[in-house]
């Protein structure tokens, strides 16, 4: 037999051109067998079968996982269940385990259906009597159960993919919440678009709500990373953050509730949280703003201008448990102006030839082309023309939250 045991052997050339593959390169399957003589048997009729396959022999359970262990992928295992290191289905689970991607076929003896059958309702997608092998009805059964084993890889795809997305709903709706304003007084526009690098949401939160006393309080805030973890902190902080501020805190008490909130929860020692929470005064003549480590905010005027507004701050939520000091300060709101804040996401994009950031900057220039837009307008275009002025580097590639606030005109 060609090729030394647990090594690659010749290919079985195909005959015709049905191969399992589309491409050039040939299917490999890996035969799991001590005998050398039925190993020369299942090599000769798979040159017969009009598969064009590359063949790995291997004698052992151990030399089996060796190769798999190298970065050997099989689409198809051809596994004896009489082994010098493994006897009957205990073999079969630990080559499930090993090579989750293929599709696993047994080879029992004549006397053996019962122990095929057994090996089938434990996860072999079919099994072949030796002393009944065909060319024919060898190749009909590994196209069978590498196609079945295809189907059911595609199936969990498939389902794993539904629950993510029922996880990411999940979870949106806690991170993304209808802003608590009572009214029409408030003219508010929020906006979240996911990054197109993560499969689940980031960390990005954001809420509004109205206090009895006719302040409206906003925060805005990135958990660092992205994933399920990331997330449902980033849930939690906000769903926190709506229930102080609606028993009456706000300022930098509310900023250290959170941090010890935070310190409270996080799994990891070293995660942190950037946010932005203000206070609109009922007068609507101000806004009262604490910065933990978060980008400054944009202001727009009813004269159409844009600045940017950097108040002093403090650093970010978890990065020095209990040493953080979060200043407020007042920005004077002209009428007829509104407030715009937003994460990193939005303006942390690369831009031209080199690849620079177009950073705040950047984002100033594209807000103040458009500051004479409606609010909601003024929003879309704006996180349009930072997407705009990335695509060359493939976009944003962070998640990007926005808020815009601002009085209706009494």
């Amino acid at each position: 037999m060609a090729g030394a045991p647990g090594g690659p052997v010749r290919s079985a050339a195909a005959r015709g051109t049905n191969g399992l593959a589309d491409g050039d390169e040939p299917e490999h399957l890996l035969l799991v067998e001590d005998d050398p003589g039925d190993a020369l048997l299942i090599e000769e009729f798979l040159a017969d079968t009009g598969l064009r396959i590359r063949l790995t022999w291997a004698r052992t359970i151990a030399r089996a996982l060796e190769l798999l262990a190298d970065g050997e992928r099989p689409a198809c295992v051809l596994l004896d269940l009489h082994l010098p290191d493994s006897q009957g289905l205990d073999g079969l689970s630990t080559m499930l385990a090993a090579a989750p991607q293929a599709a696993v076929i047994v080879l029992t003896g004549l006397s053996e259906a019962q122990a095929g059958l057994a090996a089938v309702g434990v996860g072999a997608q079919d099994y072949l009597l030796k002393g009944q092998l065909e060319p024919e009805w060898l190749g009909r059964a590994i196209r069978y159960a590498v196609q079945r084993k295809q189907v059911e890889l595609s199936a969990a795809a498939l389902q794993a993919g539904r629950l993510r997305a029922e996880e990411n709903a999940r979870l949106e709706r806690g991170l993304l919440p209808r802003p608590l304003v009572s009214g029409d007084r408030l003219d508010v526009v929020t906006r979240y678009r996911p990054s197109r690098m993560h499969a689940l949401l980031g960390g990005d939160f954001f809420d509004v709500v109205e206090t009895a006393d006719g302040a409206v309080h906003a925060v805005i805030g990135d958990v660092a990373g992205h994933g399920a973890a990331e997330a449902a902190m980033g849930v939690c902080l906000r769903v926190a953050w709506r229930s102080f501020v609606l028993a009456g805190l706000s300022g930098p008490p509310l900023i250290e509730m959170l941090e010890r909130l935070l310190l409270a929860e996080r799994a990891d020692n070293e995660a942190f949280v950037t946010l932005t929470s203000i206070t609109l005064t009922p007068d609507r003549r101000a806004a009262r703003v604490v910065r933990a480590g978060h980008p400054g905010l944009l202001l727009r005027d009813g004269a159409g201008e844009v600045t940017l507004v950097e108040t002093a701050g403090g650093i970010a939520l978890g990065m020095m448990p209990g040493l953080g000091e979060w200043p407020e300060e007042r920005v004077a709101m002209p009428p007829g102006s509104g407030l715009l804040l937003f994460t990193d996401g939005l303006f942390e994009g690369l831009t031209g030839p080199e690849g620079q950031r177009l950073d705040l900057s950047g984002l100033l220039v594209l807000a103040r082309r458009r500051a004479g837009l409606p609010a909601e307008e003024f929003v879309d275009a704006l996180i349009a023309g930072a997407e705009a002025a990335s695509a060359e580097h493939g976009g944003l590639a962070d998640d990007v939250a926005v808020i815009h606030l601002g009085w209706r005109p009494s």
